[in-house]
């Protein structure tokens, strides 16, 4: 059984024309020590997804279908008293943004001990020095004195850190990772990669390790799910994905990455915009910005179905 299953999750928010559909019909899963690639422009849905897992949906913007199902358990069943035990306990998230996800009026050391205290029946002590602790897992210098510090005295990468060492204070099953490397240079974004890697081997957490950057998930990820305005439309092992592109949008997403040895003069870009949920097109989404797309693309949306060995793409030209 997977450590986590998502089928058919739906996430609506109320609007004047009606309900606007931000996630339709989601659906992958994330065994124990795997790491789960999800992959798509800006505005696509990565990050509701990642706030529908942990059943932090903002208002009011509901879920509407789907099931949400970790280790046995469906959470969408479970009360908000039930929830809180599971949420940073069991399942852990490193939010996007650092700066806003910490709170600025408390150290970092008193934000990760009181992470741990919520959750386990410890000391003040006992906590604070625990926190001392995972700072220096995460790889934090001097961690005694950097856990007195505020998130505005600490370096981008350090904040990162924190945030991490938040996540995994309580040792989860399963990590969120929204976009953990963005905005931090090169040489520091690989640091945290590492990182992640290292006590994903030693905790044998699953991950799902939200990003806009396909390099990144080529180096990370065992399986990789394309997103595209709220839907997944391919999804397959990282080796398969990268070996046999399929869906247009993958394909055209490979061919607008930088390749190390390969000279061109400009990046291929995508032409036009990820479609404005409130107005969605018929058919497939993703058909005004595609070079295959026919008038029979328009009809209805295409199921995501298997088109090689597990492999699954959600185009009826494929």
């Amino acid at each position: 059984m997977a450590l986590l299953s998502v089928d058919g999750l739906t996430m609506e928010f109320p609007h004047e024309a009606g309900s606007v559909r931000a996630l339709d019909g989601v659906s992958f899963s994330v065994e124990r020590g795997q790491v789960l690639g999800l992959v798509g422009e800006s505005g696509c849905g990565k990050s509701l997804t990642a706030l529908c897992l942990m059943r932090l949906v903002p208002p009011p913007g509901r879920i509407t279908a789907g099931r949400i199902v970790f280790d046995g358990v469906d959470l969408q069943t479970l009360s908000e008293r039930d929830m809180r035990a599971i949420r940073g306990a069991r399942i852990g998230m490193i939010f996007q943004e650092p700066m806003t996800a910490l709170n600025p009026v408390l150290t970092a050391g008193y934000q990760i001990a009181e992470a741990i205290r919520i959750h386990r029946p410890v000391s003040k002590r006992q906590a604070w020095s625990r926190a001392i602790e995972l700072l220096g897992e995460v790889g934090i210098p001097e961690p005694a004195a950097r856990a007195r510090d505020y998130p505005h005295q600490l370096s981008g990468g350090m904040r990162q850190r924190v945030m991490i060492a938040m996540a995994i204070a309580c040792e989860p099953d399963l990590l969120v990772a929204d976009e953990p490397t963005t905005a931090l240079d090169v040489t520091i974004q690989a640091e945290i990669l590492e990182l992640l890697r290292g006590l994903r081997e030693r905790r044998g957490m699953g991950l799902v390790l939200i990003t806009h950057d396909l390099g990144v998930v080529a180096e990370q990820a065992d399986r990789v799910a394309i997103m595209y305005a709220g839907r997944i439309v391919e999804a397959a092992s990282t080796l398969e994905l990268f070996q046999h592109p399929t869906h247009p949008y993958t394909q055209a997403l490979l061919r607008s990455m930088p390749t190390l040895g390969v000279h061109r003069d400009r990046l291929e870009a995508i032409p036009g915009n990820v479609p404005d949920l409130t107005r969605r097109p018929s058919g497939c989404s993703f058909r005004d910005r595609c070079e295959l797309s026919r008038a029979e693309c328009a009809a209805l949306p295409p199921p995501l179905e298997a088109k090689r060995p597990d492999h699954l793409v959600a185009c009826i030209r494929v």
